[in-house]
Protein backbone atom coordinates (compact mmCIF):
# COMPACT_ATOMS: atom_id res chain seq x y z
CA UNK A 1 0.00 0.00 0.00
CA UNK A 2 2.76 2.48 1.03
CA UNK A 3 4.27 1.69 -2.56
CA UNK A 4 1.27 2.00 -4.45
CA UNK A 5 1.01 5.96 -2.31
CA UNK A 6 4.74 6.93 -3.02
CA UNK A 7 4.24 5.85 -6.73
CA UNK A 8 0.96 8.00 -6.96
CA UNK A 9 2.65 10.85 -5.75
CA UNK A 10 6.07 10.84 -7.84
CA UNK A 11 3.82 10.69 -11.07
CA UNK A 12 1.58 13.41 -9.90
CA UNK A 13 4.64 15.73 -9.41
CA UNK A 14 5.82 14.24 -13.15
CA UNK A 15 1.99 15.01 -14.16
CA UNK A 16 1.70 18.49 -13.02
CA UNK A 17 5.58 19.26 -14.38
CA UNK A 18 4.42 17.88 -17.67
CA UNK A 19 1.35 20.08 -17.43
CA UNK A 20 2.94 23.05 -16.87
CA UNK A 21 5.46 22.60 -20.35
CA UNK A 22 3.16 22.22 -22.40
CA UNK A 23 0.85 25.01 -21.63
CA UNK A 24 4.53 27.51 -21.61
CA UNK A 25 5.21 25.53 -24.69
CA UNK A 26 1.43 26.42 -26.07
CA UNK A 27 1.39 30.14 -25.09
CA UNK A 28 4.21 31.02 -27.24
CA UNK A 29 3.10 28.81 -30.52
CA UNK A 30 0.20 30.60 -32.69
CA UNK A 31 -2.85 28.35 -34.27
CA UNK A 32 -2.88 27.15 -37.38
CA UNK A 33 -5.43 28.61 -39.56
CA UNK A 34 -7.55 25.01 -40.10
CA UNK A 35 -7.18 24.03 -36.46
CA UNK A 36 -9.24 25.30 -33.65
CA UNK A 37 -7.57 26.65 -30.71
CA UNK A 38 -9.42 26.69 -27.68
CA UNK A 39 -9.23 30.07 -25.32
CA UNK A 40 -6.55 29.12 -22.30
CA UNK A 41 -7.36 30.32 -18.52
CA UNK A 42 -5.98 33.89 -17.70
CA UNK A 43 -3.33 32.73 -15.71
CA UNK A 44 -1.53 31.36 -18.71
CA UNK A 45 -0.80 34.48 -19.95
CA UNK A 46 1.68 34.66 -17.39
CA UNK A 47 3.68 32.65 -19.20
CA UNK A 48 4.09 34.05 -22.58
CA UNK A 49 8.06 34.50 -23.30
CA UNK A 50 7.16 38.14 -24.93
Amino acid sequence: MRALKKLILKCSGILASFALMVTTLNMNMACIFLVHQPKLPQEAKKLRKF
